[in-house]
């Protein structure tokens, strides 16, 4: 009978680790909501950082390749979103000079040069990252 009880107390700790594992898991969702005409040319993008994780990121930056309406990369652009607090939603503006929103077509997240939580060693924000897109062009990696 002890080897049974240890067993389910085993289990039954497992099972509270694994949920509160599970509590502390959250995903970075970066979504391109928007775009909009910037003054004098060029496209406005919006981003919501969605951060569900339990880490403040003191520092998250995205290296991204723009694509224009023939599918052809137009330029790079590494964009500096930090801070991005935990269990926070932020919005982000940025400006695409040169080129039209109904010209951009993809973004493609090719990098996070840097990810790194408040007061902690950077890590591979690739492992808990989530990508979407409400605007007229995909954001992709």
């Amino acid at each position: 009978m002890g080897k049974i009880r240890e067993i389910l107390t085993g289990a039954t700790l497992a099972l509270l680790v694994a949920g509160a594992a599970a509590a502390e898991d959250g995903r970075l969702t970066v979504e391109l909501n928007k775009f909009e005409p910037a003054e004098g040319g060029g496209c406005r993008a919006f981003f919501l950082f969605r951060n569900d994780t339990d880490m403040a990121l003191e520092a998250f930056e995205m290296s991204l390749a723009v694509l224009d309406a023939q599918g052809v990369i137009d330029r790079l652009l590494t964009i500096d979103a930090a801070p991005l607090p935990a269990r926070r939603t932020t919005l982000k503006l940025f400006e695409i000079p040169g080129l039209g929103c109904d010209q951009i077509t993809e973004i493609l997240m090719h990098d996070i040069p840097a990810c790194k939580p408040q007061n902690a060693d950077p890590v591979d924000c690739y492992s808990f990252l989530s990508l979407a897109s409400k605007a007229s062009a995909r954001l992709v990696e």
